[in-house]
């Protein structure tokens, strides 16, 4: 009996733990998005826009994953970026020419996927 109640705390205790982890993670805090991360990149000032790009992008599931892209893109020269969770985008205005291509391996090594660039 007394063995019965240690593995029913010691399950609780586990199933607790996973509720609490889970919880950081989409509150953004849990350490696979990255939780913690407080440095942001700026983007370029652009005095000639070139072009502006609207990027849809996919696996973004809190504040930092949506950091971490446009401190990618932002960490490109000649670009700014900011991104939207809610609307799982990045606005880029670019002061150069940058292909698509080049936009979406940034994205794609930030670990995150293009769904579109426009």
């Amino acid at each position: 009996m007394g063995g019965t109640i240690l593995v029913i705390c010691v399950l609780l205790l586990i199933v607790v733990g996973a509720v609490i982890s889970s919880a950081k993670h989409f509150k953004g805090e849990g350490g696979c998005c990255g939780g913690g991360g407080s440095v942001k990149i700026k983007g370029d000032k652009i005095k000639d826009v070139v072009a502006v790009k609207t990027i849809a992008i996919d696996g973004m599931h809190c504040g930092n994953c949506s950091s971490r892209v446009q401190n990618a893109l932002n960490g490109l020269g000649q670009v700014n970026a900011k991104v939207d969770l809610n609307k799982k985008q990045a606005v880029v205005k670019l002061g150069r020419e940058i292909s698509d291509e080049e936009l979406k391996q940034c994205i794609e090594r930030a670990g995150y996927t293009v769904q579109s660039i426009k």
